[in-house]
């Protein structure tokens, strides 16, 4: 078992994570309070601990209420769950591939998820079927996502082994053959262009309680799976035959740390569409901020994540209002010369 030259403790590990989780909440309640229709911060407070079953008195209209509670928490919420996802899996891309610029969406994983939606948007008409439709997209999107996981991981192994190159390079070339299919399909569509245009820019505005039960759900169990591999990531950045003479079996790490980050996000896509860049940005900048301890780096992460795109989607929401960009526009529009920049700095 490696010891770091310099631990990470339990109470800073406790520490960071609480003050991210208050940017994160913070981030929360701006993105409630302001909109097309702005609401006070006074009555948004007052809206969320009368929500708590907390009896509370104040100036908050039934209007201010529906607002907050049936239109925005929804979508605040699956923003923080996503975010939180997207930038859990991208640590875990990241130290599996040894690749500064891995993440999330490099293994077609959401092609295929797209895929899926794009069928199911195409095979479920909107009038008549509207429950249906709700549960049928997302499900769709997720089994096309896992047909794209499993593909990948048995194209991706040689005699056995998981070569993390031939891993990327496959998920490269497939997810590039199912982004010719959505074309295809797109093209012979009659309609649904913009569903489907919303879906491959990523979209939070048909946000449920239901669809954050099932993706937080997931993301708390994932996560702390993930973290408690923590220090054999540590280990594992050493190389891979340093980490073998170290007692970790990174053959078996390698599958459950795939398995684990692509599962979580087929569950992310399944419920949010394409949002590319947050696994990339958001790892990159709390390694910047807290080191390369993954004890640290993975609920740094997680926590920074959901506020990164929980304020990404207010800004979405507020640069053209009261129309709506997709929130994927904006994390495209900061993450590619993030992108960029990395790929220069590291040459």
């Amino acid at each position: 078992m490696l010891s770091l030259r310099s631990p990470v403790r339990p109470s800073t590990v406790l520490s960071v994570s609480g003050a991210l989780a208050i940017v994160a909440f913070a981030s929360g309640v701006a993105s409630l309070a302001l909109g097309s229709v702005p609401v006070r911060l006074s009555s948004t407070l007052e809206i969320l601990v009368r929500g708590l079953g907390i009896p509370f008195g104040g100036s908050a209209t039934p209007s201010d209420e529906i607002i907050i509670l049936q239109l925005r928490l929804p979508r605040v919420l699956l923003a923080a769950c996503v975010g939180a996802g997207l930038s859990v899996a991208g640590v875990v891309f990241q130290a599996m591939f040894r690749n500064a610029l891995a993440e999330p969406y490099i293994l077609g994983i959401s092609s295929g998820g797209t895929l899926g939606a794009v069928v199911a948007l195409g095979a479920i008409p909107i009038s008549g079927f509207g429950a249906v439709r709700l549960l049928g997209v997302p499900a769709a999107a997720f089994v096309g996502a896992l047909v794209v996981m499993l593909a990948v991981y048995i194209l991706g192994q040689k005699r056995g082994r998981i070569e993390p190159g031939r891993l990327l390079l496959t998920g490269v070339m497939v997810g590039a053959f199912f982004n010719a299919l959505i074309l295809v399909i797109v093209v012979l569509m009659e309609k649904e262009y913009r569903s489907v245009l919303l879906w491959l820019m990523g979209n939070l505005s048909e946000a449920t309680y239901g669809s954050v039960g099932v993706v937080g759900s997931v993301l708390i169990l994932v996560s702390f799976l993930i973290f408690i591999q923590a220090h054999r990531y540590n280990i594992l950045a050493t190389g891979e035959e340093a980490a073998l003479h170290l007692g970790v079996e990174t053959e078996r790490l390698k599958r459950i740390s795939y398995f684990l980050a692509s599962g979580l996000t087929g569950i992310v896509v399944s419920s949010s569409g394409v949002i590319g860049f947050v696994g990339l940005v958001v790892p990159h900048i709390c390694r910047r901020l807290f080191g390369p301890d993954h004890r640290l780096l993975i609920p740094s992460s997680f926590f920074f994540g959901a506020a990164f795109l929980i304020l990404a989607d207010l800004l979405a929401r507020l640069i053209f209002s009261p129309m709506e960009l997709p929130v994927g526009v904006v994390t495209a529009f900061i993450g590619a010369p993030f992108f960029v920049a990395i790929l220069k700095h590291r040459g």
